[in-house]
Formats: structure tokens, C-alpha cells, sequence
């Protein structure tokens, strides 16, 4: 199915093009249209054709590769798949006659496919496989969905439909996750992937240009150990994802999209939902919900106080991605209603044991009763008794927590802001076969890198098969 072309084909003219100087550079077609000429395929070679104008891929694993090589450029192309494919897009690769390429990166295509056998692939379409990972599902099986890729210097940034998801500076020296030493921004040549059989996917208008070779770099990072980690988490398919951020203390959506694609952590973006809060009813759900429409963040609903659930209807609550709350609001059992966050609204603790015994039943009430996800802000405690954290969550009392939300399938937030749960309380969690989440709950623009959510993973030995994967809606 492959030959050579010539001087005067395809190949010749991309060789032959111009550095791009600006806009009104020329596009230059990778894919005829009737052929596969310039390209060459990998193991299963029948798993390429061209069907009704389109570049397809269905059969076995196979890559097909194009012989131009490129370093500076900008690219594009239309992709549709079916369901359950996992297809890519890699650059800055080269030829490999079997298996999957070793040098370069992988742009992923993957809507609906959940992975083989015990393994989760949680990685989505426009991701940067292994380094800067996308987990909500931005395109649609069936629907046609463009991708951009651009690499100038050592900068590499992907859009999806014309929404930038990634922007990724390499540092210097470059850094890589384990068992991905080859994902170097250097220069290669672009190569589709056939992931399996079944995997089906079609390209067309497959574009690209190039650009100078000697553009500038960005400045690169700093690279400490939580950059290591995250990297780490990304390559091993963990959801690097924050479930409880606010745009709150002057951050604007765009803030927090920008913080993300710097950091490698994708956030799901919560209003506050109760009483004298934000929202306290339908109307005010689904507006929040209407204002984050197209945003590639989750979209998540923080219920506040116990009052919530009666606010807003269970059809609401089901078109957000997913629900939390915390039982930091509750009323005592002599009828005292407070927030124990707020010191002045505590007040004085005089039996520390009563108080703790009726905190824990009201968080395996909220645990049992509550339509949540997540329990945010767990194993919280009152400034009156914080420094005696370790005495007061006693095994018993943690048992009961840990209990209630295996049963109820609710996911334990760790806490970046208030550094919790301990390390304990996390293990026997895990030892019970709980789910985690990353949150910071800001209470200003600040989000850090979920620091304490990376410490506590090396720690305690999570592994991403530990780890809530928030449900992405359409």
C-alpha cells in the first residue's frame, strides 16, 4: 500500500516548504485524500485504508507514520471515532516497525474506551499522554472534533476545538516520567495510532505547517519533587484532578484554566450550595451549571449545612459531575447549630469526648443519608481541639467513618488546605478498599499543586486504582 513519491509530490513540497513567517502561511496537506502516499504503516499494515475520502483506522495494532520530519510547526487535523476507540496523534516521532513508539509524544484520542481487563485508562481526548493529562470527556463519538497541535522551542500546546487543554513547558534540563524517557520535544515525524481491534477511528484534513527552527524558547519551570511527582501521577494513570476548588477571592475561571495548564492539575470547579450560600435552590444550580458550559473543568456542586438536600432536586443535583460535602455544619444534640470552622460559633468545648461522639455520628449520618461523591474536609476538627487530632480520632471513631463510606461508595477527600486526613486515617481507609480525591477548597485565589494530596500518595502507597474518577457528562 506504500511507495515512495516524488520529488514533485507530497513529500517533496512539505521538504521543500518555507519556514512559516506568519499568518498567511501556507498550509500544507498530509493526507491526499485517495492514498496512503508518505506514509508508511507499522506491524498490521491492513488495519489502514481509505474509505470514502477518509484515512481510517480499524484492525489490529498498527501505526502509520509519515515520512516528513518536522521540529517548529503547527498542525491540524479532524478526527471521528466510535465508541470505545483509542486512537493518537504522535510527534516528534520516528519509525518503529512494531509496538508503540518509544520517542515522541502522543496526543490521545479516547472518548469511551475504559481500558482492558483490571486496567482503567482514565487519559481522555487531547491529553499529552503521560505528561499533561485531560480526564473529562470534551468530544463525542460520532460528532466530528478538531485537534491543534503546535510545538515552538520547547513549548507544545494542544486545542480541542479551538480550546487550548494544554500547554506544556519542557524543562531544562528535560524531565521525564518513568518508562516514558522518550517524550523529548526534539524533532520526528507525526504518526496515527490503530490502538486494538475495534478501536475505530477517521482523520481527514490532516494540515500542518512549519515553523522556524530557531524559535525561542519559554522560560521552563522550576522542577522540585511535587513537579516529579505529578508527572509521576500523570504516567501512571492517576486523575490528577483537584474536586474542590471555588472561584472565589478574585479568581476568574480563566485564572484557574491558566493555573492548570502550568501545573498539570485539572480542577473541578464547585459552587456552594445551602442556605444563605451562593445557590439555594434549582434556579441558581443550573445557572452555574449554564455559566460553565464548554469550560474543560468539572462542574461540581458542594452541598452546606444539612438543609441542602431538601433545596435542590434530585434532577438538578444529576447534571452536575459530581456532588460533595462535609459535616462541618451541624446541630448538637442539644439543639446548638454551628459551623466549627468558625471558633466564635463553637465556643467553649467543655467534654471533648461527648462533643467528638456527636461530630462522628453526624458525619456517618451525613454519610448514610446525603447524595454525595465525596466527603470533603474529612476528619475536620474545631481550633479548640485540632492540636489533640490524634488522640480524639481514635480507631473506633475512625472505623465508623471509614465504614460508612465503603458502604455508601463515597470517596474521602484529602485536603490540601487543612492537611487531612492523617496518614492513618488514609491507610486504614485503603486497607478497607475507600476511594480518594484530591481537594484544596481555596478560601482565596491561591490553589497550590495538591501538595498534601502528592505526599500522602507516596506515603501511604496509593495507587490510582485508589482514586475517584469524577463521572464527565456531556
Amino acid at each position: 500500500m506504500h511507495r515512495e513519491i516524488s520529488r514533485r509530490g507530497l513529500l517533496g513540497s512539505l521538504l521543500a516548504l518555507p519556514f512559516a513567517s506568519g499568518a498567511d502561511a501556507d498550509w500544507i496537506p498530509l493526507f491526499d485524500g485517495h492514498s496512503l502516499e508518505g506514509w508508511k504503516a507499522s506491524e498490521n499494515t491492513g488495519s489502514w485504508k481509505v474509505v470514502d475520502g477518509l484515512l481510517a483506522a480499524d484492525g489490529p495494532r498498527s501505526h502509520l507514520f509519515h515520512n516528513a520530519d518536522f521540529k517548529n510547526f503547527e498542525f491540524k487535523a479532524d478526527v471521528m471515532t466510535r465508541p470505545g476507540c483509542n486512537s493518537g496523534i504522535y510527534f516528534h516521532t520516528k519509525f518503529q516497525p512494531t509496538g508503540f513508539p518509544d520517542r515522541g509524544f502522543e496526543v490521545q484520542i479516547n472518548n469511551t474506551y475504559v481500558g482492558e481487563g483490571s486496567y482503567r485508562e482514565n487519559k481522555k481526548s487531547a491529553s499529552l499522554y503521560a505528561i499533561r493529562d485531560v480526564y473529562k470527556i470534551l468530544a463525542k463519538d460520532g460528532e466530528w472534533f478538531h485537534i491543534r497541535i503546535a510545538v515552538r522551542g520547547n513549548r507544545a500546546q494542544i486545542h480541542l476545538n479551538d480550546t487550548l487543554l494544554v500547554d506544556y513547558v519542557q524543562p531544562d534540563p528535560p524531565v521525564t516520567p518513568p518508562k516514558f524517557d522518550g517524550r523529548i520535544i526534539d524533532h520526528g515525524v507525526f504518526a496515527l495510532q490503530c490502538h486494538n481491534d475495534g478501536s475505530r477511528a477517521f482523520f481527514k484534513n490532516l494540515m500542518v505547517r512549519r515553523l522556524p527552527d530557531d524559535l525561542p524558547n519559554s522560560d521552563p519551570p522550576p522542577v522540585d519533587d511535587v513537579y516529579r511527582e505529578i508527572l509521576r501521577m500523570h504516567a501512571e494513570n492517576y486523575p490528577v484532578v483537584d474536586c474542590h476548588v471555588h472561584l472565589k477571592g478574585g479568581l476568574t475561571i480563566q485564572d484557574a484554566l491558566a493555573e492548570s495548564r502550568r501545573t498539570g492539575v485539572q480542577y473541578g470547579i464547585a459552587i456552594n450550595c445551602g442556605l444563605h450560600f451562593p445557590v439555594s435552590d434549582d434556579a441558581g444550580a443550573l445557572k452555574f451549571i449554564d455559566s460553565m458550559k464548554g469550560q474543560p473543568v468539572f462542574v461540581a456542586l458542594q452541598g452546606e449545612g444539612r438543609e441542602w438536600v431538601k433545596l435542590v432536586s434530585k434532577q438538578t443535583i444529576a447534571k452536575f459531575d459530581y456532588v460533595f460535602t462535609d459535616a462541618m455544619t451541624f446541630t448538637d444534640d442539644d439543639g446548638k447549630r454551628m459551623r466549627i470552622w468558625i471558633k466564635d460559633e463553637v465556643g467553649e468545648i467543655k467534654d471533648k469526648q461527648r462533643f467528638m461522639d456527636t461530630y462522628v455520628n453526624r458525619i456517618v449520618g451525613v454519610l448514610n443519608n446525603e447524595p454525595i461523591d465525596i466527603h470533603a474536609n474529612p476528619t475536620f476538627l474545631p481550633d479548640q481541639i485540632a492540636a489533640e487530632y490524634d488522640e480524639l480520632w481514635t480507631p473506633e471513631r475512625m472505623q465508623r467513618v471509614i465504614e460508612a463510606a465503603k458502604k455508601n461508595n463515597i470517596a474521602i477527600e484529602i485536603n490540601n488546605r487543612y492537611r487531612i486526613p492523617s496518614a492513618k486515617f488514609i491507610m486504614e481507609a485503603k486497607k478497607a478498599g475507600v476511594k480518594f480525591s484530591f481537594g484544596t477548597n481555596n478560601s482565596d485565589s491561591k490553589l497550590g499543586r495538591i501538595e498534601y494530596g502528592v505526599q500522602m500518595v507516596k506515603e501511604c502507597g496509593l495507587r490510582w486504582q485508589d482514586f475517584f474518577v469524577p463521572g464527565a457528562k456531556m
